[in-house]
């Protein structure tokens, strides 16, 4: 894809996600890129420190139909990762949550579809997969709104897909930043010593989603293979001398992830680096969105699970992994 005659809107754009997909998408040299964000203070920040006559920094909502209409228009790109995410504060505010999480996602197809943007993809969650809490369910509906979204699209060249990938190390708001702020007092807490979550650094999963604006065609979830790490292993990493608390699981929390369900498997093809979830109802474009990815098919007995991952980072690797960030 040439990305230099390109204008991009990034929703959620001063997240942990925004700047990292930010600073790796001026490397490409786009015509344009739209940070849209409701936080007035990050946004802010952003704009202090990148200067580029090419980056603009706009204030809005994805709640605000009117408002994101305006920011998108003449855009050719839409990332949308504007979402609430904390579990607990969801569950104690389950209105808000469907409104951002699902009704914002929703404007963005119909601002996309309004104003013709020609590839629209979501940042999904492992949470989306046989969810347990509002969070997770709230992405699962948004991930199922993308995908048909493009029954929509009237046969014009416009298309909507998903990236759907696990733990992002050192985000806001995820464990590394706990246990880092508890080290100080040589105590963690965790919840279940049996613990497992998929892992996946800033850098790869912004690298994956460009890869994969670059390939769909509408439809598609994107799931990357990568790594699984217990709990246990990442407490130890970060204070291997801190005493370790076992608090019980939470409300709506899990043992381990999923990434793919054994009933998404039946319509998933493998990719070698990645899997994609095919589209199981499709109303556009033929059977098998017309022009189906050439994969290898997976079993019906097949499930994509932290638990049962192929792949592990031991405290060796989460000790390497870990010194790439500044805290």
């Amino acid at each position: 894809m040439v990305w230099t005659d390109k204008t991009i809107l990034l929703t959620g754009g001063t997240g942990s996600f925004g700047q990292a997909f930010t600073d790796y998408i001026l490397k490409k040299k786009p015509k344009s890129l739209r940070v849209f964000d409701s936080d007035e203070y990050a946004q802010f920040e952003a704009s202090r420190i990148l200067k580029r006559k090419n980056v603009s920094f706009l204030l809005g909502r994805v709640e605000n139909k009117d408002r994101l209409r305006r920011a998108m228009e003449g855009a050719d790109i839409v990332v949308h990762a504007a979402a609430l995410k904390q579990v607990p504060i969801l569950e104690y505010n389950p209105f808000e949550a469907v409104t951002t999480n699902i009704l914002g996602s929703q404007n963005v197809i119909d601002c996309s579809i309004d104003l013709n943007v020609k590839k629209t993809i979501l940042i999904s969650s492992d949470k989306a997969v046989s969810p347990t809490n509002l969070y997770g369910a709230t992405k699962m509906v948004a991930e199922k709104l993308f995908v048909q979204a493009n029954s929509y699209a009237g046969g014009r060249n416009i298309s909507f897909s998903v990236v759907r990938y696990g733990n992002v190390m050192a985000s806001r708001g995820s464990v590394v930043p706990t246990f880092l702020e508890q080290a100080r007092n040589n105590s963690l807490t965790v919840t279940d010593e049996r613990m497992t979550r998929f892992w996946i650094t800033l850098s790869a999963g912004v690298k994956f989603v460009i890869d994969c604006l670059e390939q769909m065609k509408g439809g598609e979830i994107f799931v990357p293979k990568i790594s699984s790490v217990k709990i246990m292993d990442l407490a130890r990493t970060i204070a291997p001398k801190a005493q370790v608390k076992i608090i019980g699981i939470r409300n709506g929390e899990k043992l381990h992830e999923v990434l793919i369900s054994g009933d998404e498997a039946r319509h998933a093809k493998d990719f070698g680096k990645y899997f994609i979830v095919e589209p199981e109802y499709v109303s556009w474009g033929g059977q098998n969105f017309g022009n189906p990815h050439q994969g290898k098919e997976l079993g019906e007995d097949f499930s994509y699970a932290s638990d049962t991952n192929d792949q592990w980072l031991d405290q060796k690797a989460l000790k390497k992994m870990l010194a790439e960030y500044e805290f």
